[in-house]
C-alpha cells in the first residue's frame, strides 16, 4: 500500500487573506488523502509596525498557534505550496527569508524532485500577481523542483484568470476571500496532490 503524499503549505500573511487560501488548500489536500502541514513563516516586521495596523495585529494574534515553518518541513514534504502577498511585484521579505534558509538542503540536493506551486494576494487588481508567482518560481527552478501550476485546466481557473496560481485582490484586507479564489485554490490543491502522487509512485 502506497504512503500518502506529504504536503507542506508554507505561507506568509499579514492581514489574513493568504492564510484563508492556505487553509483551504490544506483542507482540500487532506480530503484528497494527503498528510498536510499548514505552516506560516516567521514574522520580520517590528512589533510597533504590526500594532499600528488593526487588521495586521488581529491576524497576528489569531494565527499565533500556527506552527512556524522550518527547512526540515520542506525536507519532509513530497510537495510544497508557497503563499505570499506581493511586495512590489515580488514575494514578501518574510517568505524570501525562509527561501534563503534552504541553501543547506539545496546543496545536498534535498530540494530536487519535489512538486512545488504557489498562490498570491495583492492589494490592487493586477498589482503584481503574475510577476510575484514568476519570481517565486525562479527558486523552484534552482531547486530542481517539479513546478505544477494550475494552468487553465478547470472552469474555475478561467474565472480566477490566473494560470500561474490562485490569486486574490483583498484591497488591504477590505475584500474577504470569496468563492472564486477558493474554487481556484481547490483546483490547484487537487492538481498538486495528483501530480505528487504520480511522481511518488514512480520513485517507489
Amino acid at each position: 500500500m502506497s504512503t500518502p503524499v506529504k504536503l507542506a503549505v508554507i505561507y506568509y500573511s499579514a492581514t489574513g487573506s493568504s492564510a484563508v487560501i492556505a487553509k483551504e488548500i490544506g483542507e482540500v489536500a487532506e480530503k484528497a488523502g494527503a498528510e498536510v502541514r499548514l505552516l506560516r513563516v516567521a514574522e520580520l516586521a517590528p512589533a510597533e509596525a504590526i500594532a499600528s495596523n488593526e487588521a495586521w495585529a488581529a491576524h497576528a494574534a489569531a494565527s499565533a498557534d500556527i506552527p512556524v515553518a522550518t527547512p526540515a518541513d520542506v525536507e519532509w514534504a513530497d510537495a510544497v505550496i508557497f503563499g505570499t502577498p506581493t511586495r512590489f511585484g515580488n514575494v514578501s521579505s518574510q517568505l524570501k527569508q525562509f527561501l534563503d534558509q534552504l541553501g543547506g538542503l539545496w546543496a545536498q540536493g534535498k530540494l530536487a524532485d519535489k512538486v512545488y506551486s504557489g498562490f498570491v494576494t495583492t492589494a490592487t487588481l493586477h498589482g503584481g500577481q503574475e510577476s510575484t508567482l514568476l519570481a517565486l518560481y525562479n527558486s523552484v527552478h534552482h531547486f530542481g523542483g517539479v513546478l505544477v501550476a494550475p494552468g487553465y485546466t478547470d472552469p474555475a481557473k478561467f474565472v480566477d484568470g490566473n494560470p500561474y496560481g490562485t490569486s486574490h485582490v483583498d484591497a488591504q484586507g477590505a475584500i474577504p476571500v470569496g468563492e472564486q479564489a477558493l474554487a481556484a485554490a481547490r483546483v490547484q490543491a487537487e492538481r498538486v496532490i495528483r501530480f505528487a502522487t504520480a511522481l511518488k509512485s514512480t520513485a517507489a
